[in-house]
Order: structure tokens, then sequence, then C-alpha cells
């Protein structure tokens, strides 16, 4: 095995593929900063090139550049409070409030090391362990599958925020948005309100982007600040080696979770989209002092940045050793690898061992090259926590509005990041957690999937007292729910103590419709899921029934607060213009004021057209900034999109009332593709 492992370690370093490998990182660490980009797009875009190349050095480039988006990803994650990728979702709730606190570059620090410690000693610890994989993958069926993605929701919902429940109500929210569409095993259209553009689902890249992206960039336009709330001069011990500092400190943290996202990443479907929760829940559970948690703590950004590069080298093995695809960009490396010949089978664990380590090889060196370049970027990158938010705003609106676009490149696309960026603002503002509904919608198709089968497969619910790692995983999520809650009824107590995290904002009168609009959603779902098919059906009413319940009891508390309230303040009334002023309800408006406008200028005459006349807009009357400014400005927005998304990504654009007549009034010598 030893010989094979330095094998594969050569065939890496060979030319030109260690060239590739490169260009391939540099790719990949644009694609994980953009939001709504992503490694699953950059496979697309550069399949198509590696048809005529030698199969080793099509495969650095391709998965050199796949693997590093969950390193630069971090810095969406850390300065706009975005996920960039699933995988970093859990790094949010750390990584943001410490960019508020201006130590940006501390997280970049603590994250970029552990990166490429987790890439490296996972690829170790899943050199050393191969003969173990396959018991590991043949004892995880269906019903286990179903009871990981069940730990963790139970993980999320539990550890974010002061409610536990309003967390798995989340959690079941997102589980029920994810049978939006035609069911998994019926062409039975469910929960989509006459709408065709619903039959295939909500897409994730929208409802991600509106959930964290619009509140962030609501909070930066009112407040009239930097993503920093502290002067670059007063951010005290925020600098980049202090975070390097902290992930040394920190290693024993960083070894568990690194061999906690090796061996999650081997199971296949599940494991991108949970490893940083259970990597962030247990960072949590197993450390003596949680009350900094989700304030900046930079275990926070260790924990799931160790485990969320780690996975890669273990989600390799299900996919080259079986053929069995994890995930979307599982699925299209592993065409890559067919188009090169290359045959996944038990062959590539034995005969062909130095393959398969020159893949695992190639994440490594690619995770090392991206993090000393990360390295020494993030300094200039930090700053941009200190540049006025009223700059950042339109350019991150623009990247936000064409994410989206990819979803389904319809209008529709843009409508669900607005409705979902009010929800996701009145979720913050009100004390309910937003990872939850994310991470619920991710699993929520391969729970429903998983959950049929194992019906089927056993003949009723006695699988889950008849398979021993089943009932382990349950007891998991019950101990994980009561830790949570003991935790939360201690902060409780702890009248000295501020809580200022994701979902711990007390808000009733906020919270109180949300409630009652949950409790209705979960109620219809319940009796309109029993209108359907039994197959279509079992999935969604198995959700709703404990989903009443818990909305119901929200509802309650949410009450019971609200009352309190009024009663401390003197009247209802009073109690609304304090909220009122606290959420900036009518700047907020103004704000999705203009996303409209962006809309309506779209139907028009064109995202080319309609994006820069948002940006000159917004930066003179919001941004009160000079035209020049402003004109200067858009005229780079322009540039990136006619040049990146026109030029290089072939975007289908949104056909305008001006594409009917305005191509005609160009002179021949004029390129369509500048403005149409």
């Amino acid at each position: 095995m030893f010989e094979a492992f330095v094998d594969g370690l050569m065939l890496v370093f060979t030319w030109p593929a260690i060239g590739f490998l490169v260009f391939g990182v540099l790719i990949g660490i644009w694609l994980g900063a953009v939001p709504g980009l992503g490694g699953v797009i950059g496979l697309v875009l550069l399949l198509p090139f590696t048809f005529d190349m030698e199969p080793v050095s099509a495969i650095a480039l391709l998965l050199g550049m796949y693997s590093v988006t969950t390193t630069s990803d971090t810095i969406a994650s850390v300065l706009l409070g975005i996920p960039g990728t699933a995988a970093s979702q859990a790094t949010i709730l750390d990584g943001h409030p410490l960019a508020k606190k201006g130590h940006a570059a501390r997280a970049f620090g603590a994250a970029f090391t552990v990166s490429a410690f987790g890439g490296v000693f996972g690829a170790l610890i899943l050199a050393v362990s191969l003969p173990l994989v396959l018991p590991m993958i043949l004892a995880f069926s269906k019903a286990e599958l179903f009871m990981l993605g069940v730990l963790g929701l139970t993980m999320v919902g539990s550890l974010t925020g002061q409610s536990v429940m309003k967390g798995l109500t989340v959690a079941f929210l997102g589980l029920l948005m994810s049978t939006v569409g035609y069911g998994e095993t019926m062409p039975v259209p469910r929960f989509n309100f006459g709408l065709d553009y619903l039959l295939d689902g909500l897409p994730l890249i929208p409802v991600v982007l509106g959930l964290f992206a619009i509140p962030e960039l609501i909070e930066l336009a009112v407040k009239n600040t930097s993503i920093s709330s502290v002067p670059r001069e007063e951010a005290v011990g925020g600098n980049m080696y202090e975070g390097v500092k902290d992930a040394c400190r920190e290693w024993w943290l960083a070894v568990r979770c690194a061999i906690i996202g090796t061996y999650v990443g081997i199971l296949p479907g599940l494991g991108g989209a949970i490893v940083d929760w259970v990597a962030y829940g247990h960072a949590v559970q197993s450390s003596k002092d949680k009350s900094q948690f989700g304030e900046g703590d930079i275990r926070g950004v260790i924990a799931p940045e160790a485990a969320n590069n780690a996975i890669k080298g273990g989600a390799l093995v299900p996919t080259v050793a079986f053929g069995i695809p994890g995930s979307l960009g599982a699925a299209i490396l592993l065409g890559a690898l067919l188009i090169q010949g290359i045959q996944p089978g038990p062959d590539m664990l034995t005969t062909k061992l130095d393959i398969t380590f020159s893949l695992v090889w190639t994440i490594v060196i690619a995770n090392i090259i991206a993090a000393g370049m990360l390295m020494l970027w993030c300094r200039q990158v930090a700053k941009l926590a200190f540049i006025p938010g009223h700059l950042l705003i339109p350019g991150v609106v623009c990247f936000v509005l064409m994410g989206a676009w990819l979803g389904q490149t319809s209008p529709g696309d843009w409508v669900v990041v607005m409705i979902m960026g009010l929800v996701g603002y009145t979720m913050k503002r009100g004390g309910w957690p937003r990872p939850p509904l994310v991470l619920a919608l991710i699993l929520g198709g391969i729970m429903e999937q998983t959950f049929q089968i194992t019906m089927r497969v056993h003949e009723g619910p006695a699988w889950l007292w008849e398979r021993p790692i089943v009932v382990g995983i349950a007891l998991l999520c019950v101990l994980t729910v009561f830790l949570a809650g003991r935790g939360v009824i201690k902060r409780k107590r702890d009248k000295d103590e501020t809580v200022t995290g994701e979902g711990n904002e007390y808000n009733p009168i906020i919270s109180l419709p949300l409630s009652l609009v949950l409790f209705a959603f979960f109620t219809h779902a319940y009796f309109d899921s029993q209108t359907w098919p039994e197959m279509a059906q079992q999935f969604p009413f198995t959700i709703a029934v404990p989903a009443v319940f818990f909305a119901f009891y929200a509802l309650v508390r949410d009450s019971v607060d609200l009352k309190k309230e009024i009663g401390i303040q003197g009247g209802i009334a009073v109690v609304w213009r304090e909220a009122s002023s606290r959420i900036y309800f009518s700047e907020m408006s103004a704000f999705f004021g203009y996303m409209i406008g962006v809309l309506i200028l779209t139907l028009l005459f064109g995202q080319k057209i309609a994006m820069p006349i948002y940006m000159a807009v917004y930066l003179i009357r919001w941004g009160k900034y000079s035209p020049k400014i402003a004109l200067g400005y858009a005229a780079g927005g322009y540039a990136v999109l006619v040049l990146f998304y026109d030029r290089v990504m072939h975007l289908f654009w949104h056909p305008s009332w001006l594409d009917s007549w305005g191509p005609e009034m160009l002179p021949d010598w004029i390129p369509h593709w500048l403005f149409f």
C-alpha cells in the first residue's frame, strides 16, 4: 500500500499535470469566493476542455478546481454571512461575527490553516484505513443514511438559537419545502400552488442566497456602516497570524474534526451536507466554555473548516471504488473518469490503488496551494470588512442575483430570492435560526428516497429498533437535543449574559406572525397531503404531524412572550414602534423596492442594462456618491456581466421587451451580445 501511496504522489507531480492542477486551483478559488457559483458550475464549464487531454492532466484540472471551493468559500461566509457552498454553512455562525468585530483576517488565518491541515490529515487517515472502508460502507443501508440525515438536522436545529423547538420547527419547514414539486417516486405535483415554476422543486441557490445574503445586505444599507462595526485601528488581535496561532492552539480539535470529516465523507449522499454541522456540534458539546459560540468563537470556524476539507478524500472512495457518486459534483467527476477510460470498481482499491491515491494527493496538494495563496491574499481580502457598506452592496447584489439566476434561468429565481430574503430577515429579527432550513432543504430529497425504500424493504417501522446502528444514531439525536436544551436553560438563567448569535434575537411581535404562518402551513400540509396517493403523501405526512405540534408550541410561547412585553411596555402600539425601529422597517421596505425595480428593468431592458442602472442609481440616491464614482462602478459591473457571465459562462439571458426590436437598431459593426 505504501508503494501505491508514493506512486500516486509521483503521478500528480508529472508535467503537465501539476501545471493544470495549479490552474484549476486558481479557477476554484474564484468560483468558491463568488456567491452562487461553486464547484459544480466549474466542473460543467471545464469538462468539455478535458476531452482531448491526458487522463492525469484532465483529472488534475477538474479535481484541483473542485477541491478548493470549500476553502475559498470561507471568504463569503466570513465577510458576508453567506454560505458559499453547502459545506460552509456552519462557518458563518462564528466567522461572520468575527468579521463584524474587525477580526476577519484572524478568521481567515485560522480557516485556511486548518483547511490545509484537514486535506492532508484526511488523506493520511484514509490511506491507513482503506481496509476498513468496504465493511463501513456495507454496514450503512438506506435506514442508516436516513438516520444520519436526522442526526444532522437535530444537531443544526438544536445548536443554533435560543430555542431548540424553534430550530427543530425550522428543520421541519425545510423538509416540507424539499417536497415541493413532483414526488420522488410518483409524478404527483405537491405544494406547487398551481405554479409551473415549482413543479421541479424550489431551486436551492436562490433560497440560500435569499435567506442569508439579503438580510446582511439590508443591515449594511440601513446602518450605513461597513461589515466591521469596529474601526480598523481598534480591531486589536484580529490579524492573520493570530488566527494561525489559534489553529495551532486548537490542534486537537482540528485533528478530531478532520477524522470526523474523513469518515463522514465516505458515506455516499449525506456527507458533504452535514459534516460541518457534525463537526460544529462536536466542538460545542466538547467545550467547557460554550458562551461565545455564535458570537465570534474561533473554534466555531476551526471545527467546520477542518472537517469540510478532510471530507473530499473520503468522498472519493464510494465514487471511484463503487461508482456511487454522493453528490452532483461527484457524479460529474465520475463521468469525467469514465470519459478518460478510468473504470470505477473494486480494482481501484486493489490493482489500481495508485490511481486512487493520485486523486487523493491531488486534493491534498490543491488544498495546500489554495491555502498558501489565500494566506498571501487574506490581508487584502480582509480589508473589505472596513470598506463602507454602500460600496459593497451593489456589487454583492449583482453577484447574488446572477448566482440565483443559475437556478432555472427564470425571473422566478429572483422572486424566490426576494421572498426568501424577506423570510430570512424576519427569521433573523424574530429569533428563528436559518441554517436548519437550508440543511433540511438539501437533505430532504435524499431523506425521502431513503425513508420510502426503508419502509418498503422492512414493511413498516421495525427498522427503528431492529438495526443497531439506527438505534445508536437515534440515541445520539436524543442526547444532542437533551444537551442543547440544558445549555439553553443554563444560558437563560445567566441574567448578565448578552446573546447575539444566529437565532438569538428576542422580538416576539416579529416572531409571532411567523409562528402563525408556520402553524397554518403545516396544518395545510397535513390535510393537503392526505389527498395524494400513498407513496406521494408518505414523507410529507410524516413530517407534517410533528411539525404542527412544534409550530403550535412556538405560537403559544410567542403569544405568552408578547403578552408579557405588552405589559412591560404599556401597550401593543409602543411595542410595535420599538420593534419597527429596531428592524428598520421603512429602510428595509426601500431596499426591497430597489430589488423590485431591478426585476422590472430586467423585464424591459434585460440584465446587462438593468444591473448597471441599479448600481448607479443606488450609489447616487442611497449611497450619496458622486455621479462619476457611480458611473465608474456601473461600468465595472457591466464589464463583469458581459465578459464573465456572457462570454465565459454563456449564460441564458431573459428575453426582454427591448430584445424584440433593439438588435435591429444597432449598426452591423457593433456585436449584439454587448447589450442583448
